[in-house]
């Protein structure tokens, strides 16, 4: 049923994400001030008109106002996310690319061998289409006019740049990127791309970038010059794979950076509206769930590959598990049967309902069968032929409500009759009871699924016994409750799980990345790549004084890595939400899986308390005590093993800091390493545990304090390194 108008007499600020889908835009509103949801809806995604994408994007935005009574001027954050750069590159729809390398002498040689990168291939039989052109210097305006000339005439009007060492010196690339501007080509230059040396590979990611460039530079167009038309002033973010945001123009000059976007909001919204901290997100659909990770309340990525090849965009890690609620049982009937597994076909690819949605009168008496979906899929898929001719799939979701594991208040819950009915004929056929078949259904699909789980949990070194599973998508019900019931764990349904990515959009924060390979990098580079990376937020659009940057400093690769994210606007929730201290204290005692009398505050802050445990001792060395720190809205930000905890004031930061980093830095055969410090100042928990050089963290712990009060509390946890 459609959204009826409302009449809303009081109106609050309002963040707007955006979610755009294969089959649906889905949109809501959050209330800037409490971030609760406010409003949603869901409009057909416009494929097939001529703007495109663009035009669903604009029709929900419409759709939304309308429904919860709001005005252009109330939206203060607007963003949304799409799988359109992704889709393109799946199947093949791209753009063709000029490769202009520039390079003489020795450096020819490599140059040229980046005509090799036309036989990519993205798709099975879809190879990159790409002119190779080159140049031996950037200055011969003569010679860049003849090659621009000459893709000219073929059509092309996206162009990559690329020249050795380009990240140390980019005035070649530069100088040939801007005549190519000049002259209406969209161009990616490499060094804007990435700034890490490897030409071939940040050669390969422009590449990727520009063959998407002209259809996500026109949607951006005409997104834009609706939201003008529509009065809405707050300036349009674009979701990236990373779990962040981006300005309109970033997403102009770097589309690629929207591929795989879509898992990225989802674990955004369970990030920032479950307020995870340290667990794993399973989005579920209707074909499959995305793994994903969180720890220490961000997003786990990785470099990315395409088409077999790795590339230097950093996107989720996310690990994709063909089970979904409508994935279909499979079962060998008759003497000795059982279930052998759950999809990886879905319902939906077989063009059949769920058994446990249809009317229960209709699967009366209706007769077990199995079917292959597909030509060439096995003929062992379960289906219920009812009475009437009618044909059912037998799926995840039927088994999970035949079980009674999917609140009543779920996406995916069913009518109790209709799910058992569904379950019953395979149950009589295997000799068994409803509720011991659907237990057989539901672990076959949850192995692979605990699987990936047990593999990130593993992978990212998290705490096996405090990891929480949070669920969302429309299929959450029917896999998380019974993975985490198998696997031991803590688990929860993400609040409005159906549309937990859109959640995820509108909550996000801007976010941007800066990659340095700085040998021996000096304090003041790292201090630098931090400033770059810092500047990039704020000229976005991010609020200067929420602002934080995580840096990395990796001795072997001698990179220096800065993460900086930002809210567009200072975002301050409603205060009389928190909780008390016995409540926290409960939180904690919970957390450290200790009695409540057993526990200690270590520091309190009037945003954060940090508890610790009880000290055990070490075979050798000395005692180890567990940290947790909770925010006053109970939300466990920091779990450490073994830390040690010092609380002062900013204003004695210069004396304390050097000196108990020092005291904790630790000396072996590959050198000293400092403790891994967060600091806890304001609302801010500033993670600095990527930097192993004493000399560089003192000074960034110093520029973290920078221009805040001396009386201001300050907390550092410092965990020493092995």
């Amino acid at each position: 049923m459609a959204p009826q108008e409302q009449d809303h007499p009081a109106r609050s600020p309002i963040r707007v994400g955006i979610d755009v889908g294969g089959t649906f835009t889905d949109a809501v509103a959050v209330d800037a001030t409490t971030l609760q949801l406010v409003g949603e809806t869901k409009t057909p995604t416009s494929h097939d008109h001529p703007d495109g994408v663009a035009h669903g994007i604009v029709t929900g935005l419409h759709e939304l106002l309308r429904h919860t009574g709001h005005r252009p001027e109330d939206v203060v954050f607007l963003a949304h996310g799409t799988t359109q750069a992704t889709n393109a590159l799946l199947e093949g729809d791209v753009a063709p690319v000029g490769l202009v390398g520039i390079g003489s002498g020795p450096s020819s040689f490599f140059v040229k061998r980046l005509a090799g990168l036309a036989k990519l291939e993205l798709t099975e039989g879809s190879r990159l289409p790409l002119e190779f052109r080159h140049l031996r210097r950037a200055d011969d305006t003569a010679a860049v006019d003849a090659v621009l000339d000459d893709l000219e005439g073929r059509g092309i009007a996206s162009l990559v740049v690329t020249e050795p060492f380009s990240v140390d010196d980019s005035a070649g690339e530069s100088a040939v990127a801007e005549r190519a501007r000049s002259r209406g080509f969209l161009v990616t230059a490499t060094h804007d791309i990435s700034s890490l040396y490897g030409l071939s590979k940040r050669t390969r990611t422009a590449v990727l970038n520009a063959v998407i460039l002209p259809r996500m530079f026109a949607t951006a167009e005409l997104v834009q010059a609706s939201i003008d038309a529509a009065g809405i002033t707050a300036p349009l973010m674009v979701m990236r794979c990373d779990g962040g945001v981006m300005s309109l123009d970033e997403m102009r000059r770097r589309p690629l950076l929207t591929v795989l976007s879509g898992p990225a909001a989802g674990v955004a919204g369970a990030l920032m509206q479950e307020r995870l901290s340290d667990g794993v997100f399973l989005e579920t659909g209707g074909t499959s769930t995305d793994v994903s990770v969180v720890r220490r309340g961000k997003v786990a990525v990785q470099y990315t590959r395409f088409g077999g090849s790795s590339t230097f965009l950093t996107a989720l890690d996310v690990r994709t598990v063909g089970i979904g609620g409508g994935s279909m049982v499979r079962a060998r009937l008759g003497q000795g049967g059982d279930v052998v597994a759950v999809g990886p076909r879905s319902a939906h690819i077989a063009g059949l309902p769920y058994a446990c949605f249809a009317a229960p009168d209709a699967l009366e008496g209706a007769r077990l069968a199995a079917v292959a979906p597909k030509p060439g899929d096995p003929a062992d898929h379960v289906v219920l032929e009812a009475v009437d001719g009618a044909r059912y799939a037998v799926t995840l979701t039927c088994a999970a409500n035949a079980l009674g594991l999917v609140p009543g208040d779920a996406y995916a819950a069913s009518d109790p009759r209709a799910a058992r009915l569904a379950l019953e004929p395979l149950a009589a056929a295997l000799g068994l009871q409803a509720e011991e078949a659907a237990t057989r259904v539901l672990r076959a699909a949850a192995a692979p699924v605990r699987e990936v789980v047990d593999a990130l949990v593993r992978d990212y070194g998290l705490e096996d016994e405090h990891v929480r599973l949070v669920g969302g998508g429309g299929g959450a019900a029917a896999v998380t409750p019974f993975v985490g019931r198998e696997s031991g764990r803590e688990w929860g349904i993400a609040a409005h799980s159906e549309v937990i990515s859109p959640i995820g959009v509108a909550l996000a924060l801007i976010r941007e990345q800066v990659e340095r390979v700085i040998p021996g990098a000096t304090d003041q580079q790292v201090l630098g790549v931090r400033h770059e990376a810092e500047q990039a937020v704020i000229a976005q659009g991010a609020a200067p004084e929420g602002v934080e940057v995580d840096v990395t400093v990796d001795p072997q690769s001698s990179t220096v890595r800065a993460v900086a994210t930002g809210a567009t606007e200072l975002r301050t929730q409603d205060r009389s939400a928190r909780l008390d201290r016995s409540e926290l204290d409960g939180l904690a005692a919970r957390s450290l899986d200790v009695a409540a009398g057993d526990i200690s505050v270590l520091a309190e802050t009037p945003h954060h308390v940090v508890y610790g445990g009880p000290s055990t001792r070490r075979l050798l060395g000395r005692p180890r005590r567990p940290v947790r720190v909770l925010d006053r809205d109970g939300v466990v930000r920091l779990v450490s093993r073994d830390a040690h905890v010092e609380q002062s004031t900013v204003g004695a930061a210069g004396e304390l800091l050097p000196r108990v980093i020092s005291a904790r830095t630790s000396y072996g055969d590959g050198g000293s390493r400092a403790p891994a410090v967060q600091l806890l100042v304001g609302a801010r928990i500033s993670d600095l545990s990527g930097v192993l050089d004493e000399s560089s963290l003192v000074s960034l712990a110093r520029t973290e304090l920078e221009g805040r009060a001396g009386d201001e509390d300050l907390v550092a946890v410092l965990e020493v390194r092995s």
